[in-house]
């Protein structure tokens, strides 16, 4: 979620063709990787306003390390969203017909406690709370963002997982109708991510319910999304419909698409560049240039680093 200078290499080469022809989507790509300043019809919608509604307890509350959260208007209307659009603009223009309420979470795969549920009654046994996490993106951005959720490990727990279980699948809805990007067809939908199970287990990965202590927004992954954040943001898989507990380990969907350039783990590594692009730097938005020096783990590595102790992770990239 950090902005940087204007990257060494042309932001066609950072963006599919099928994208970089349509200018409006180009700009806006190009200012993920670091190569435009805030252009109009890119990153006009970003600002420093929030919703007066926004509870005080978040006026002065800080991540780990001392950052300040990107604004609520910052969070919500620049994002990575495919199902409705391919620019950081579209999904918060593109989702306002999309219907998070009612929604079915299905649970299936290896546990004991399989089923399809309502989310409103299955959410009920949780203890929510506020977590201010940074979220770093492949494209080389990132920002600060005060989730609220509970751990991905209570529900594991609950749905009790057999010993089969090595990995947690998950899927996004596919609802054409609600959802124009899916025209693009960039993607095979649905989005498919996942985790393996120590992952899962960690206690930072979150389910996420909400952003700003208000209902998690269309355009950010109503109602239910995932947060891990020592891994890019392409793993932090929208609007959550079917969680499996599976043996082998999921193909994800970015994977699918050019496993040259995404691999599972994903983990935030400024020594491993993705191919077209250097990891070492980032923009933290809203700033414009790439001043800000990638972290291993994202910062998170006190938490995460013991996960991988032995594999080399410029191979399990």
């Amino acid at each position: 979620m950090i902005i940087r200078r204007p990257p060494d290499i042309p932001s066609s080469e950072i963006t599919p063709e099928h994208v970089y022809l349509n200018r409006r989507k180009f700009l806006a790509a190009a200012v993920a990787a670091g190569g435009l300043a805030a252009a109009p019809g890119a990153l006009q919608a970003l600002g420093n306003e929030d919703p007066q509604e926004i509870p005080p307890r978040f006026k002065d509350m800080r991540s780990n390390e001392g950052e300040k959260p990107n604004s609520y208007k910052d969070i919500t209307t620049y994002n990575n969203f495919y199902e409705f659009g391919s620019g950081k603009d579209d999904p918060a223009k593109n989702s306002g017909g999309f219907h998070p309420k009612p929604w079915t979470l299905s649970i299936s795969g290896h546990v004991n406690k399989p089923g399809d549920y309502q989310l409103e009654d299955f959410l009920k046994p949780y203890r929510m709370e506020d977590r201010v996490y940074r979220h770093r993106c492949v494209e080389a951005w990132s920002m600060v963002i005060p989730w609220h959720g509970f751990p991905l490990a209570d529900l594991i727990k609950r749905v009790e997982p057999t010993g089969d279980a090595k990995f947690v699948q998950f899927k996004t809805i596919v609802r054409p109708s609600e959802m124009p990007g899916l025209r693009e067809r960039i993607l095979d939908y649905p989005y498919v991510e996942g985790l393996r199970m120590d992952e899962a287990m960690n206690p930072l990965t979150l389910m996420v319910t909400g952003l700003y202590g208000l209902d998690l927004p269309n355009q950010n992954g109503a109602p239910l999304r995932l947060a891990v954040p020592w891994k890019y943001g392409f793993k932090h898989i929208k609007s959550i419909v079917s969680i499996e507990f599976v043996e082998d380990m999921p193909l994800n969907s970015w994977q699918a698409y050019a496993s040259n350039e995404y691999g599972f783990y994903a983990n935030v590594n400024p020594e491993v560049d993705h191919p077209r692009w250097s990891q070492a730097r980032e923009i933290r938005l809203p700033g414009l240039f790439r001043n800000h020096k990638t972290e291993m783990f994202n910062g998170y590595g006190d938490q995460v680093a013991q996960m991988y102790a032995g594999m080399d992770l410029r191979r399990w990239k």
